[in-house]
């Protein structure tokens, strides 16, 4: 009986966030992946660089690109193919990349299920959750809860381990509001843009 309640108290495993998901990118000699929410039935939030090049700022091509919500290796939440993508305008400035505005908002051909997050203020200091796929383990979600951050410059950064994949993934406070988008890893840790008047501004059209 003792072990039996030994058990039963240990820890359960976090449950996947249905909102969350992979953004394949797949093409001619290459595969790439990302992570991106729902902020709308057809509407992701993702990472600029997830979408566009960083060299140029030139799109990737659309008919390469799925949204698959909760992927896990064996099922998922629906999927949906982009129709449109919109970027931060001050993403990129004189052909150059601007890492502070990492964000932008893809448009599904199709709503999906799971309900979206919102977006919200309260971010710093945290705690924030992080959310994303890495490419060491690209067929689950990483998630990791309990982080706090301090501003650094536009950005944040999160004193959390996070891994490339988890680009384009969301940073969620306590009461699981969309604060920022993870953006870049600088020795382990997440380097995130900020939710700004732009992204809301996509919502509200």
């Amino acid at each position: 009986m003792l072990r039996l309640l030994a058990l039963l108290l240990l820890p359960l495993p976090a449950l996947a966030d249905p909102a969350v998901g992979r953004l394949n990118l797949s093409g001619y000699k290459h595969r790439e992946m990302c992570s991106g929410t729902l902020i709308a039935p057809d509407k992701v939030l993702t990472a600029a660089h997830c979408v566009a090049t960083v060299q140029d700022g030139y799109l990737k091509r659309l008919g390469d690109m799925t949204f698959v919500a909760d992927w896990n290796g064996e099922s998922h939440k629906g999927a949906a193919k982009l129709r449109a993508v919109q970027v931060h305008p001050k993403a990129f400035t004189d052909g150059r990349f601007d890492l502070s505005h990492d964000i932008a908002v893809v448009e599904l051909a199709q709503p999906l299920q799971p309900t979206p997050h919102p977006l919200g203020d309260k971010g710093l200091p945290g705690p924030l959750t992080l959310i994303g796929y890495q490419r060491s383990a690209p067929h689950r979600q990483a998630e990791t809860g309990y982080c706090y951050g301090a501003p650094e410059g536009p950005l944040w950064r999160i004193a959390c381990r996070v891994e490339p994949g988890q680009s384009g993934g969301p940073v969620l406070n306590d009461a699981g509001e969309i604060v920022a988008v993870i953006s870049a890893v600088q020795e382990e840790q997440a380097l995130v843009v900020p939710v700004d008047e732009w992204l809301r501004e996509q919502l509200r059209r």
